[in-house]
C-alpha cells in the first residue's frame, strides 16, 4: 500500500514490532501551543491523521477486506472507498472503541464496474499514549460472511464466551477431549480445521454457545450455506441473524429431539442451505444449546453465501419504495374512500413570507385535511397506503404539520390495516408541532399483507385545524438502524444534528461565526423556527444582532477532490425577515474564488432547496457566506448540505390547484 501523509509537521506513522510480525501505527503528539478549537462544534485546526492508500483495485465480483488492528487509550479508524469521478470517500466501516489487544474486523467490497482505492484513515486522540495501529491487511474473494476456518484470524468470526461451553478449533492434527474427532469438510483429512462445540463441561440447564459473524456492512439477500455434523441429539442446533439492537430472527433449526425420523449419521458432514435477506446490518449466530454433559457434540465447516436464493420458489426480497410519496407529481399509489366527506387535498404554497410551503422543495406540493369544514361534528380524514408484504418488519417516515387543534391526540395517528381487516395503530401525535415540519417514523411488523392508513379526526368544527402530510418514505428493518444506513450512503452530506461534518469557520476572511442552533433564533420576525432535517433538530445560522450592516461570516467544507464531469451542491437556506441581507456560495481554488449562486433579500418563511451545478478538475473548498443586512431582522440559516459527483437531479416543483392560504 501507498502511504499518503497528511500535516506531517505533527504526524507520526511508524513501523514496529510485535510477536508475530510487523506493524504500522499513527500516535498523538501533543503539543502545548496545539491551538483551541475552532467555531461551534469544529474539529481541531491541527488534526493528526495516518492515512493508508491501497493500490488500485477492480474487482467485478464481492470481495471482502479484513483488518487486523488496535486502537489504544483513544482515537479513530476509518476504512473508505475511493472511486475515480466521485468528490468523497464511501465509508465502508468504522471505530472508535479502545481495545487491550489485536481486533479483527471484516467489511464486504461490492462487485464494482469502475476500479477504486481503499482508504484507510487513522486519527489518534490527544491524550498522552494514544495511537492506532494496523497489523494486517487482508483482501480475498467472496463475501465477509464466508469462512473454511484455516486461518488464523477465522474470518474474524467469535466464540461468545460461556464459563462451561465454547465453540473451539479442531482439526489441524491437535489432540482433544475426544478421539473421534472428524475429518474436517474442506480437505476431508486430520490437517484441516472445522469449529466444534462440546457439551462434556456442560454443567446448567440449557447451557449455550454461540459462534458470531462479523457483522455486515451492506444490504445482502442470498443463500447461506455450510457443513455440520451432530454426535449425538441431547443439543439443540439454531442459526440466527442478530441486528445492531440485538434483535434475533431464527433461519434454520437442526431436527428437534423427539423426531424419530433422525436422518443424521454420525461422522458424516450435512449439508445445510437457508435463505438469507439482510437490508440492514446484522451477524449470523451459530447456537447451541445443550441440558447435559451427554448432549454430544455439534461441528461446522465450510460457511458460504451466494446472492442467489436457494430455491427459485423464494419470493424475492419486497421492495418497500411503492409506498414513498413527495406528492410532486400526484397521489402516487395513496388512495382514498370516494364518500370522504373531508378528503386530503394536494395543494402547494408559492414561496411567501406568511405561510409555510412543502417540506420537499419549499415551493412545491403537499397534502391537506380539514382545511375546508362546515359546522357539523365527526370529519375523518383517511389516506391508505399500497399494500405491503407480510411477515417483514418495516420503517416508515414521513413529514407533517399541524395547526388550530385545541386537542391534538386524534389530529393525526397512522394504523396498519391486514388484511382481514383488523387494525392497529403504529403511531400517534400528541404534542403541537408549532406550525413547522416536524419528521416522525414508526417500526412495525406484518404477519399478512396490510396498508399503512393515515387518519386524522377532527370531533367538531370549534375543534379542529387543519393537518398537513408530506414527504413519505418506507423501508425494510427497525426505523433507528435504517437510518444509519441512510446516513452512509451519503458521504458528503451534512445535517448538523451531530456536529460541522467537517465543515470550518473562515477566521481570515470574515467578521463572525455560524452559529449551530436548534428552534427558533433569538430575534423575533426573522430566521427559522425549527430546522428542515427534523423539525427540533440542528440548522446553521448568521446571527445578525452582534454585527454591523455588510459584514460577512464565512463556512468553509472540507477539501472537496477534483473531477471529470459536473458536481452537484444541493442544500436548504431560509432567509426571512425584513432586513435580509445577501447569502453567497463561491468556489474557492488555490485562494481564488468564482462566485456559483446568490440570493438577497427576504425570500420565504419556509425552508427552500437551491441546487447548483458546477466544474472543477482541480481540488477545491465550497465556501457559504451569510453578508448581514440592514437591520437586525437579518438572520440566514442553511441546513442538509450535500455535495456530490454528478449532475443535479432535476427539481419537480409543480404548481396545483389549491389555495395558498392554509398553512400560515
Amino acid at each position: 500500500m501507498e502511504l499518503e501523509m497528511r500535516r506531517p509537521h505533527i504526524l507520526n506513522l511508524i513501523g514496529g514490532t510485535n510477536i508475530k510480525g510487523r506493524f504500522v501505527t499513527v500516535e498523538a503528539a501533543v503539543n502545548e501551543d496545539q491551538e483551541d478549537y475552532i467555531g461551534s462544534g469544529a474539529d481541531p485546526q491541527r488534526e493528526i491523521i495516518g492515512v493508508l492508500l491501497s493500490p488500485r483495485l477492480d474487482h467485478g465480483e464481492w470481495s471482502c477486506l479484513r483488518l487486523v488492528y488496535q486502537i489504544t487509550e483513544s482515537g479513530s479508524l476509518e476504512v473508505l472507498q475511493r472511486t475515480e469521478g466521485n468528490s468523497f470517500d464511501r465509508p465502508l466501516w468504522s471505530s472508535r472503541l479502545p481495545s487491550d489487544s489485536w481486533v479483527v474486523s471484516s467489511m464486504d467490497l461490492r462487485n464494482n464496474t469502475e476500479p477504486y482505492r481503499v482508504v484507510i484513515e487513522g486519527k489518534p486522540g490527544s491524550s498522552k499514549g494514544s495511537s492506532v495501529a494496523i497489523f494486517e491487511i487482508h483482501i480475498s474473494p467472496g463475501y465477509c460472511l464466508e469462512c473454511d476456518f484455516e486461518e488464523s484470524h477465522l474470518c474474524g468470526y467469535n466464540n461468545q464466551w460461556n464459563a462451561n461451553v465454547n465453540w473451539y478449533v479442531g482439526g489441524g492434527e491437535v489432540q482433544v477431549v475426544h478421539n473421534d474427532m472428524p475429518n474436517d469438510h474442506t480437505y476431508n483429512n486430520r490437517s484441516g480445521h472445522f469449529m466444534y462445540v462440546d457439551s462434556i463441561y456442560a454443567k446448567t440447564f440449557k447451557e449455550v454457545a454461540k459462534l458470531v459473524s462479523p457483522m455486515t456492512q451492506v444490504p445482502m439477500s442470498g443463500c447461506l450455506s455450510f457443513q455440520y455434523q451432530r454426535s449425538e441429539m441431547g443439543n439443540l442446533f439454531s442459526v440466527f441473524t442478530r441486528d445492531q439492537l440485538g434483535q434475533y430472527q431464527e433461519l434454520w433449526r437442526a431436527g428437534l429431539e423427539n423426531q424419530n425420523d433422525w436422518t443424521e449419521i454420525p461422522g458424516e458432514w450435512i449439508s445445510v442451505q437457508v435463505d438469507l435477506k439482510a437490508p440492514y446490518s446484522v451477524q449470523v449466530v451459530f447456537e447451541v444449546a445443550f441440558n447435559s454433559p451427554r448432549g454430544g457434540r455439534v461441528a461446522l465447516d465450510d460457511i458460504s453465501f451466494s446472492s442467489q436464493f436457494c430455491t427459485t420458489d423464494t419470493e424475492p426480497t419486497f421492495d418497500p419504495s411503492i409506498a414513498n410519496c413527495d406528492f410532486e407529481s400526484g397521489f402516487c399509489l395513496y388512495t382514498q374512500e370516494q364518500a370522504e366527506e373531508s378528503p386530503w387535498r394536494r395543494v402547494s404554497v408559492k414561496p411567501n413570507i406568511f405561510r409555510n410551503g412543502d417540506h420537499t422543495t419549499g415551493a412545491g406540493s403537499f397534502l391537506l385535511a380539514h382545511a375546508r369544514l362546515g359546522p357539523r361534528f365527526g370529519y375523518v380524514s383517511r389516506l391508505i397506503g399500497p399494500t405491503l408484504a407480510g411477515n417483514m418488519k418495516y420503517c416508515l417516515t414521513f413529514y407533517f404539520s399541524l395547526r388550530g387543534f385545541n386537542q391534538t391526540d386524534q389530529a393525526l395517528a397512522v394504523y396498519l390495516l391486514q388484511a382481514n381487516g383488523s387494525q392497529e395503530k403504529i403511531w400517534t401525535q400528541a404534542e403541537r408541532s408549532r406550525g413547522i415540519w416536524i419528521a416522525a417514523d414508526a417500526t412495525f411488523q406484518t404477519s399478512q399483507p396490510a396498508k399503512v392508513v393515515f387518519v386524522s379526526t377532527c370531533r367538531s368544527f370549534w375543534d379542529c385545524g387543519s393537518v398537513a402530510l408530506d414527504d413519505i418514505s418506507m423501508s425494510l428493518g427497525e426505523c433507528e438502524l435504517v437510518a444509519g444506513l441512510l446516513s452512509s450512503l451519503l458521504p458528503g452530506r451534512c445535517d448538523f444534528e451531530a456536529g460541522m461534518c467537517g465543515y470550518t469557520q473562515d477566521k481570515k476572511s470574515d467578521a463572525a461565526d455560524w452559529e449551530r442552533r436548534r428552534g427558533p433564533t433569538p430575534t423575533s420576525y426573522t430566521g427559522p423556527r425549527g430546522d428542515h432535517t427534523t423539525g427540533p433538530g440542528y440548522y446553521l445560522h448568521l446571527e445578525a444582532s452582534p454585527m454591523l450592516p455588510g459584514q460577512n461570516a464565512r463556512l468553509l467544507s472540507r477539501p472537496v477532490r477534483g473531477t471529470r464531469g459536473r458536481h452537484c451542491i444541493s442544500f436548504f437556506y431560509h432567509m426571512y425577515g425584513s432586513g435580509t441581507g445577501q447569502l453567497n456560495v463561491h468556489i474557492n481554488k488555490y485562494g481564488k474564488e468564482e462566485l456559483l449562486w446568490q440570493r438577497s433579500g427576504e425570500q420565504s418563511i419556509a425552508w427552500l432547496k437551491a441546487q447548483v451545478e458546477y466544474e472543477c478538475h482541480s481540488q477545491h473548498q465550497i465556501v457559504f457566506e451569510a453578508i448581514r443586512g440592514s437591520s437586525i431582522r437579518s438572520d440566514i440559516a442553511i441546513d442538509d448540505v450535500v455535495l456530490e459527483g454528478g449532475p443535479c437531479p432535476e427539481m419537480v416543483i409543480s404548481a396545483h390547484v389549491g389555495t395558498s392560504n392554509e398553512i400560515e
